[in-house]
């Protein structure tokens, strides 16, 4: 039986006009794996991302999701997959508007659930599955802390049960505390629901201790895709001054001593 990715690219090439963004990428995830992506500004992380949801398409190359091809899907079958799969935008994204309860609903909406109860139970189990309160709920998120914003977000992303999760900068802005109780607490999520993740990330202490998987994007490439001892050992310029600085080689010592 041939085996299911959770997302499969091969041989992707992206331009915009006749700018290249994105050069023969390919790699597999596998269901269950967390994926750290890092890369140079405008080395087309968010691209790649967008991509994997569906809403940009690579000029070349073939990009399945969940098992299915995304060129090949018609919009009927793109909004159903995308109810598969949970996005959590750089900085939250919440609506201004709304408060954190109708943030967190308005997936729900959006799949035409009208049974009002049923929507309550389920906003008020993933605000406690993300530690966020009844009184949160009644808030704007311009009376949240930046943590919080994250937190309901992240609850907004996992409504409707994605089996992938597609995070933007999960902790940018965040303060050390603050970005250490939200990764515990997407160790613990990812433990209970099982989901795969892809984020992109510059947090070195979530690659050390929570990504299963590092992807290196630059020059156009994926210059480098494997555990991240083995990332580590990549001799590719970008690789060596990002993940071998004075503050990388304090965090990652301890696998780097391992690797040696």
């Amino acid at each position: 039986m041939k085996k299911s990715y959770a997302v499969e690219l091969e041989h992707i090439w992206t331009y915009f006009g006749e700018q290249l963004i994105h050069q023969d990428i390919s790699f597999r995830l596998e269901n269950g794996e967390i994926l750290g992506l890092v890369g140079a500004s405008g080395s087309g992380k968010t691209t790649l991302l967008r991509e994997i949801i569906g809403l940009e398409t690579p000029s070349r190359g073939s990009l399945k999701v969940l098992g299915e091809p995304i060129q090949e899907a018609c919009a009927t079958e793109c909004r159903e997959r995308r109810n598969h799969t949970g996005v959590l935008f750089q900085n939250g994204a919440l609506f201004s508007a709304l408060n954190i309860f109708d943030n967190i609903a308005f997936p729900l909406r959006e799949v035409d659930i009208d049974d009002e109860e049923l929507i309550s139970q389920m906003v008020y189990m993933k605000l406690a599955m993300v530690g966020l309160n009844a009184r949160d709920a009644t808030l704007k998120p311009s009376e949240l802390s930046g943590g919080m914003v994250k937190r309901a977000a992240l609850a907004r992303a996992l409504i409707l049960e994605p089996e992938l999760l597609l995070l933007d900068e999960p902790t940018s802005g965040l303060d050390p505390l603050a970005s250490e109780a939200f990764v515990t607490l997407l160790r613990q999520l990812h433990q209970e629901l099982d989901f795969t993740v892809v984020m992109i990330t510059h947090d070195l202490d979530i690659l050390r201790d929570l990504c299963l998987k590092v992807g290196v994007l630059a020059d156009h490439r994926l210059v480098a895709f494997d555990t991240l001892d083995k990332v580590l050992a990549c001799d590719h310029p970008f690789v060596q001054e990002f993940f071998h600085n004075n503050r990388a080689q304090r965090i990652f010592s301890s696998l780097e001593a391992g690797h040696g």
